[in-house]
């Protein structure tokens, strides 16, 4: 298990670190990553998040003033209408301690039509929820993986996992506030499979999707730095031939477009280097992972791999990836 540093971000770049700031990758939709811890460690987590982390060495927390000054300059460079800022972390979005405020201040900029939000629910109550609807979110995508509680525990790696008080949390969304619901289940084939027809009949009896899809089933895809457990590896021909069925059977709709969310192509932030390009950067803090280095170029931040025998403050890195906005470099 990694020991993480915890490190408040600010008064440094919030565009190029794919752990947090501000993610534009072409479309309406901006991310925003206020915090990048979890108090879960599921078993399919793609980002190798929670207590039982065994690659991550830092977690970060931003500055709310700095992330919602760097997401408005985001937004007006875009300059296109109906911009929704997606509050989703490789941890848990609920952990930010501003998350109220952070929420009230996008719901008001003007270029903002919808403020969404990606969480595990685990850490929601109905205080929070009702603060959250009263300060202009407009839709929850919620992770639930199984409706069995013991099922649940296993895959959220975490045996204090409380699958009752996500389902309440899930109920006070659905039929208390004007907050939409989206219930999100990773299908893991060979140990949830029998759990994604309950979820699609859970989501649809306590009147999630008032406005958009009330589930939005993951397929399951392993990463790199991420973990892998053992299961069986569908196809997304199959993947998308069974939701079809269960679209005939429960008569709504999960075959997901970006369109079904009002998303589109817009202007994009512009990149600021090249792939393969040698760069002088300044070296500023500890990577995300191990065996990285945070650093500083061209107002971006970039993510150096192979950092561990950099010695001083300034060195020349060559730029591996460039892909939206995310930039990582190798010594």
């Amino acid at each position: 298990m990694a020991r993480c540093n915890r490190i408040l971000i600010r008064d440094i770049p919030l565009f190029g670190c794919i752990a947090f700031g501000i993610i534009d990758r072409g479309t309406n939709v901006l991310q925003v990553r206020p915090i990048s811890e979890c108090p879960l460690s599921c078993i399919f987590c793609s980002t190798d998040a929670g207590p039982r982390s065994k690659r991550r060495i830092s977690e970060y927390m931003v500055d709310l003033e700095q992330l919602l000054s760097a997401f408005e300059w985001a937004a007006s460079y875009k300059d296109c209408k109906g911009i929704e800022a997606h509050i989703d972390t490789v941890g848990e979005p609920a952990m930010y301690p501003m998350l109220v405020e952070l929420v009230q201040r996008l719901a008001e900029s003007r270029h903002v039509s919808t403020v969404s939000m990606q969480t595990n629910g685990t850490m929601l109550n109905t205080k929070l929820i009702d603060e959250l609807d009263a300060a202009g979110l407009s839709r929850i995508n919620i992770s639930i993986e199984s409706l069995d509680p013991e099922a649940a525990k296993r895959i959220s790696g975490i045996d204090s996992y409380d699958l009752d008080r996500v389902i309440k949390n899930a109920e006070h969304i659905a039929r208390n506030t004007d907050i939409d619901l989206l219930i999100a289940p990773v299908w893991l084939p060979g140990i949830n499979d029998a759990e994604i027809p309950k979820l699609i009949e859970f989501a649809l009896a306590i009147g999630a999707g008032k406005r958009w899809p009330a589930t939005g089933i993951q397929k399951f895809l392993p990463h790199k730095y991420g973990r892998k457990p053992d299961i069986r590896t569908m196809s997304w021909d199959e993947f998308y031939s069974r939701l079809r069925e269960w679209e005939r059977v429960y008569s709504t709709k999960l075959v997901l477009r970006p369109e079904d969310f009002g998303s589109f192509r817009c202007r994009s932030i512009p990149r600021v280097f090249r792939k393969d390009e040698k760069v002088k950067v300044k070296i500023i803090g500890p990577g995300w992972m191990k065996g990285e280095m945070l650093a500083v170029a061209r107002e971006r931040v970039i993510t150096v791999v192979n950092a561990g025998s950099i010695h001083g403050t300034e060195v020349y890195v060559r730029m591996e990836r460039v892909v939206d906005g995310i930039y990582i470099a190798r010594r």
